[in-house]
């Protein structure tokens, strides 16, 4: 009991210093959830025996691991690529610990404790932490100014780091009540307290994160310190007078890395997509823990933007492989989509903090298509290959250099693959949220949990199979017999809204309404802020249904997104589709879609881990033989999720497909 009394006062200050101002809504945190999903579980379980040691195994043989054992010896030589290699061993901690809170497991537990020590070793006397620095700082290489922060706006990744370390050591403090990590990142966060602030050096950070990790370590010990650094971290973006105002290029006028005005003057999503989905999960942070309303008004302009104008279909970001970045409105291209999977985890987080700014469903329904899509399709179903980057239709004439049309084990620069060990054992504390007496429930992964409402003791079982059934139950248990309002989200794409803005549309929308029965009788609701709000009298087992209509639905694209116009893509419930050479007679890009096609969907329990998939029969452009003529021949269509794409080995992928033929384009391999 000794070990988690800390927290409990911890908290207790966070509570004191910040109970008027906060974010209005809470998420029921990770570890009081614990899941019995078919379709999560499994995949949290594949990190914790697969994904998660494999993170370790590659940080040890490729001298991630060394680099600290070499800071804390002085000796040797950087012996990674890049100054932020680092984080990767802070990701993989902080996965290992939220997996630990779920998977009890002693051996990683302790391989964690020995990891911990090493980069307790590796810290300097003041606090600094950055390997690449500490080893030789005679011989620093061209990413590393020759004093401390000197490159931190552009290349040296040092608050970077710091970010991951302050954001691992509260997870692992959180899932184990241990101190050994959160005191290395104090004292590292300290020293950075000390060095940046109004009166002392001004910078903005060139990689963000350390303003979230930053906002962590508040919540966790009170110390308003750390809020005000990472609140002047975020408005020192604007001020840099070394940039081009009047170039183009956005690393002259500071575009890159949001820095070209002032984050309250910002209005677009833009720069480097990763660092954009930090620093606007950090305003929003900032906007609810001090109550800047300009801040808060930046930050919902700014959402507004991407996903009205930015966002791909299957909820990927970042279009412009040229420097990982957003590009203009409606600039969504296909075939050199680049989409970073980081990009998709940085936007998760950001729209879970706008669901706690606004409770408003429309947040978890953009959070729900990235999580089911366009984040999970960045890890393979075996649990160590990854894509960096997530395409968007891949042909037998596919020449784009920076883009994979097949999985790799690791990456030189493996930012990817750590950010997802530690973003999907944190699925569990997505599900729940609360606000007031208010319960909700947002996403529908079969799981039980316990909370207060009321002071008042309720549990909660979820039991669903979706995403594939759209029959969702949920028991409510309350120690005994109350009143509060339960709200449970009645998705977007059940209303016949593919995405909250007019960026996507259903073509055929549905007549089917979702129906509500409450104790085996359906019951009328009022859907408020796309929530079914259920409020009344509850009792022991009392049991709430919701139907879902799970059709195959047609999406079709903004007009002004040119490379969509005359396509349709495919969706069921939350799940996008793709055809994939395997199924499809070996191709995929000379498929047709036809407005009358029909559709059937069934479930493969043998196929890809077991996949809902979509049938039809359409046309196919056919070459001859001689390669002389072509023709359209009937043929069976197969569609599978998205996220389940090249785990069969390299071929062609299609997401959008013509309804007619408007034009043959020919390519000769000759």
């Amino acid at each position: 009991m000794k070990k988690f009394l800390l927290p409990l006062i911890l908290f207790g200050a966070l509570h004191t210093s910040a109970q008027k101002k906060d974010y209005p809504f809470r998420a029921v945190a990770f570890n009081k959830v614990k899941l019995s999903d078919n379709f999560w579980l499994p995949r949290l379980k594949i990190n914790e025996t697969v994904t998660i040691p494999a993170s370790f195994e590659r940080c040890e043989k490729t001298g991630r691991v060394k680099n600290f054992v070499m800071a804390a010896e002085h000796t040797g030589k950087f012996c990674t690529i890049y100054p932020f290699d680092d984080t990767d061993i802070y990701k993989t901690i902080e996965g290992a610990s939220y997996s630990l809170s779920l998977f009890p497991n002693p051996t990683l537990d302790k391989y964690v404790d020995s990891l911990i020590k090493i980069i307790g070793a590796a810290q300097e006397p003041d606090g600094y932490l950055y390997t690449a620095r500490t080893i030789n700082p005679n011989d620093v290489g061209p990413w590393v100014g020759k004093v401390r922060w000197e490159k931190e706006r552009e290349l040296s990744h040092e608050l970077y780091n710091a970010g991951h370390l302050y954001e691992s050591a509260a997870a692992h403090y959180l899932a184990t009540g241990k101190k050994t990590l959160l005191n290395i990142a104090l004292k590292n966060a300290d020293l950075v307290c000390s060095v940046f602030g109004p009166d002392k050096k001004h910078v903005a950070p060139g990689h963000e994160v350390v303003e979230m990790g930053l906002v962590k370590l508040y919540r966790i010990t009170g110390n308003e310190k750390y809020l005000n650094t990472a609140k002047f971290f975020v408005e020192q973006r604007g001020h840099f007078k070394g940039y081009d105002s009047k170039s183009k290029d956005e690393w002259k006028n500071g575009m890159y890395w949001q820095d070209d005005k002032p984050v309250v003057d910002q209005t677009e999503a833009e720069g480097h997509a990763v660092r954009a989905g930090y620093l606007y999960s950090a305003m929003a942070d900032v906007a609810a823990l001090t109550g800047d309303q300009k801040m808060l008004q930046a930050v919902d302009t700014i959402w507004n933007n991407l996903v009205s104008k930015k966002i791909y279909v299957q909820g990927g970001a970042g279009a412009v492989g040229d420097g990982e970045r957003y590009g203009a409105n409606y600039e969504l291209p296909n075939t050199t989509a680049y989409n970073e999977t980081c990009a998709a985890i940085a936007n998760v987080f950001w729209n879970e903090r706008m669901f706690l700014l606004h409770g408003d469903s429309k947040y978890i329904d953009v959070l729900e298509k990235i999580l089911y899509n366009g984040l999970i399709s960045g890890i393979g179903l075996d649990g160590k290959s990854f894509f960096y980057t997530n395409a968007m239709q891949v042909t037998n004439s596919f020449t784009h250099p920076d883009l994979e049309p097949e999985r790799s084990g690791w990456f030189p620069c493996s930012c990817c693959p750590t950010n997802l060990v530690r973003l999907l054992p944190s699925v569990p504390g997505y599900i729940y949220a609360q606000n007031e007496d208010k319960v909700y429930i947002n996403l529908f992964i079969s799981s039980s949990v316990s909370l207060k409402v009321q002071n008042q003791e309720v549990a909660i079982i979820q039991q669903n199979n979706y995403p594939w059934d759209g029959d969702l139950k949920f028991i409510i248990h309350p120690k005994k017999s109350f009143s509060f309002p339960l709200l449970v989200r009645i998705p977007g794409w059940a209303q016949n809204e593919a995405i909250p803005s007019d960026l996507y549309s259903f073509k055929n929308n549905s007549d089917k309404q979702p129906i509500l029965i409450v104790n085996g009788k359906e019951t009328p609701y009022e859907i408020k802020n796309g929530y079914a709000v259920i409020n009344r009298k509850w009792k022991k087992n009392d049991v709430v249904e919701v139907k879902l209509p799970m059709e195959v639905r047609k999406v079709t694209a903004n007009a002004n997104v040119k490379n969509d116009i005359g396509k349709v893509a495919l969706q069921r419930g939350p799940i996008m589709y793709c055809a994939e050479w395997a199924d499809n007679n070996g191709k995929a890009a000379n498929i047709v879609l036809p407005a009358g096609t029909m559709f059937q969907s069934e479930f493969n329990p043998t196929l890809l881990n077991g996949i809902e998939t979509i049938h039809a029969e359409v046309p196919a452009v056919i070459v001859s033989k001689n390669g002389e003529s072509i023709q359209t021949q009937k043929q069976k269509f197969t569609a599978i999720p998205y996220y389940a794409w090249a785990n069969r080995g390299k071929g062609e992928m299609m997401l959008w497909f013509p309804e007619k033929i408007k034009d043959i384009q020919l390519v000769s391999n000759e």
